[in-house]
């Protein structure tokens, strides 16, 4: 049996990520509208109602606008931790109760031969996580919307497989551009978003011999660029002894179309 993913959609507009085995197949996050969620689906030539169930890492639209249609339109149990449904169940609509379940910051969770474990990042939400999977000796990270990469974090995700990482801004396009100061104070701040500098510096203290794939994820659409994110990441790598392409490869994420269904 092998572990396979696909970013479905990837940045400030949107992100949802899907994880299967044989027997089980996880979303995580729903940030698109229901229609998108399920037309994202049909490229990546999966069945929605074969889910298992949706994970929700924290209660910022990007990451919940369509988890709640999508949910009900499927009949998905929705698992997070209680912080995010108080913090969410506003904005989900009517989710009934034998579909509604607790997954604990801390916790790893068995969905069938999926072993979740769930970590705490810094955000600006009422509990944000994220998540790691493993199966059979393999390890999937998926880890964005983190102000600073913690230690803590980095004992977690460290000698993965697969890395999904948030690569969210180049530092210079940031300043530079329209946001207000405020905003961009928020972004840069403890609670706000990793750059793409800091995301190669972290990657380098976390990438292990079997690490094979890093997508580069969560771009902020207005402050960073794919072919920007992606030179950037492979200069602080290569600075730090890592030889990309012989090691491990780098890849892009979309906002609007999925990555390739691929094995971990």
């Amino acid at each position: 049996m092998t572990l396979r993913f696909s970013v479905l959609a990837s940045g400030s507009t949107g992100n949802a990520v899907y994880v299967e085995t044989e027997e089980q197949r996880l979303l995580i996050d729903a940030g698109l509208s229901g229609k998108k969620m399920d037309e994202l689906f049909q490229k990546i030539n999966r069945d929605p109602k074969d889910l298992n169930g949706i994970l929700v890492s924290h209660e910022h639209s990007d990451h919940i606008k369509g988890v709640g249609i999508f949910a009900r339109k499927h009949k998905l149990p929705i698992y997070a931790n209680e912080k995010t449904w108080k913090a969410m169940e506003g904005q989900l609509g009517t989710i009934a109760t034998d579909q509604k379940f607790t997954f604990a910051t801390g916790e790893v969770k068995a969905f069938g031969n999926i072993d979740v474990e769930s970590f705490g990042v810094s955000h600006d939400a009422a509990e944000p996580m994220f998540f790691t999977f493993q199966h059979e000796g393999r390890k999937l990270v998926l880890a964005t919307d983190m102000g600073y990469v913690s230690d803590r974090i980095k004992g977690t995700i460290d000698k993965a497989d697969i890395f999904i990482f948030e690569s969210n801004h180049d530092m210079n396009m940031l300043r530079m551009g329209r946001y207000p100061w405020s905003v961009k104070r928020r972004i840069l701040s403890d609670v706000g978003h990793v750059s793409n500098e800091d995301a190669a510096l972290a990657l380098s203290d976390v990438i292990g011999d079997n690490t094979s794939r890093i997508y580069l994820a969560h771009l902020s659409l207005d402050n960073n660029m794919k072919d920007l994110a992606r030179l950037s990441v492979e200069q602080v790598l290569k600075e730090q002894g890592m030889a990309i392409g012989e090691q491990f490869e780098l890849y892009d994420t979309d906002p609007q179309n999925p990555t390739a269904l691929a094995v971990v």
